[in-house]
């Protein structure tokens, strides 16, 4: 009984971190925000937001603001790249954020990777 509560719990903080995500992207003028649900696909996340900036300056204060909002939830998450500012990585509980200057989301395309990945038989 336990184990499943902690399931729910851990379902709903999910849902929230990935509401806060979306939030402050939207609020922050993101460009082309895309939800990927990894679920089956892998164990690193359950979900993939993939985002632009419009320059570096912008990729880098989107990056700072989603983690400002989610520690003013009471959520830890880790980044990189804020230095060069071209792709920031955030790795947020069960979801991890891309933000990406637009032609470097086009080079990499990660959208078009993860959709692609089928899961493997018996997950």
């Amino acid at each position: 009984m336990a184990k499943a509560a902690a399931k729910q719990t851990e379902v709903k903080d999910e849902d929230k971190v990935l509401e806060i995500i979306e939030k402050t992207l939207e609020d922050n003028k993101a460009e082309d925000v895309v939800v990927i649900d990894l679920k089956g696909k892998t164990s690193i996340a359950n979900q993939m937001v993939v985002a632009s900036g419009t320059s570096q300056r912008h990729v880098a204060a989107l990056a700072e603001k989603v983690q400002e909002n989610l520690k003013a939830a009471g959520y830890t998450s880790t980044s990189e790249g804020e230095e060069k500012a071209d792709w920031v990585l955030i790795d947020a509980f069960d979801v991890i954020v891309h933000i990406f200057k637009p032609e470097v989301r086009a080079f990499y395309s990660l959208e078009k990777m993860w959709s692609a990945i089928k899961p493997r038989s018996g997950e």
